[in-house]
C-alpha cells in the first residue's frame, strides 16, 4: 500500500459550507438536509451529500480512517465510490438514536439504491474502511483499528467503469450538522485476493 496521497488530486462534490483541507487530513462540517439515496422504498432522490473523490484507473485498494461525532438521526460519514447520481456506493456508520447506530453499505445501480446494515454501539466514533477493485468487481471492508479488517460487502456495478471515482463522503439528511474527520488516506495495488 502507498502510505501517502496528495489530497490536492481529489475533487469535492457538493462542497460543504465549512471544511478544512490539510496535506493529509480533511475535516467536514456537514450542511443540513444532505444525503445520497435513489428511489428505493422511500421514493425520494437525494444527490447533494458531500463527497471528496479521486479518479483511479484499473485495480486498486483505497483506505481511509473516519472520526466523527454525530449530532442527529441519520448523520453519517464513510467511504464512497461515486460514478454519477445513478451509480454509486457508500459505506459508513449512520447514527440512529441513543441506543444504536448502523454500520452499513448502499449500492446504487441504474438509479436504485439498496441498503444492508448491522446495528452497532453508539459509543463507536471511529472506523476504518477499505475498498478494493478487481476487474469489474469490488469489495468493501471495515476495521476498528486499521489492522484487522472484516468483509462488509462484495458487489458489482452494472454500468461499465473505466475510471473509478473513489474517496469519502459525509451528510446529514435531517436538519442537523456534525463534524467528520478523514485521515490516513492510502492508495495502492489491489490486495483483495483473486478467488481460487
Amino acid at each position: 500500500m502507498e502510505n501517502k496521497l496528495n489530497l490536492s488530486d481529489f475533487k469535492l462534490i457538493n462542497p460543504p459550507e465549512n471544511f478544512s483541507l490539510g496535506t493529509d487530513r480533511l475535516t467536514i462540517i456537514t450542511d443540513p438536509v444532505t444525503d445520497f439515496w435513489q428511489r428505493t422504498y422511500y421514493g425520494f432522490q437525494n444527490d447533494n451529500g458531500h463527497a471528496f473523490v479521486k479518479e483511479v484507473e484499473g485495480d486498486f485498494t483505497f483506505v481511509v480512517k473516519t472520526d466523527f461525532e454525530p449530532c442527529g438521526q441519520y448523520d453519517q460519514c464513510g467511504i464512497i465510490l461515486y460514478q454519477d447520481s445513478d451509480n454509486w456506493v457508500k459505506a459508513s456508520v449512520e447514527y440512529e438514536n441513543k441506543q444504536f447506530a448502523r454500520l452499513g453499505s448502499v449500492v446504487t445501480n441504474l438509479g436504485f439504491s439498496d441498503w444492508g446494515s448491522t446495528d452497532i454501539s453508539t459509543d463507536i466514533h471511529s472506523m476504518w474502511y477499505r475498498i478494493s477493485r478487481r476487474s469489474k468487481d469490488f469489495c468493501i471492508e471495515y476495521s476498528s483499528d486499521g489492522v484487522a479488517y472484516q468483509q462488509m460487502r462484495i458487489f458489482h456495478m452494472h454500468n461499465p467503469i473505466v475510471v473509478s471515482r473513489i474517496g469519502i463522503y459525509a451528510c446529514s439528511p435531517l436538519s442537523f450538522s456534525f463534524k467528520a474527520d478523514f485521515s490516513n488516506f492510502q492508495l495502492g495495488s489491489c490486495i483483495w485476493h483473486e478467488h481460487q
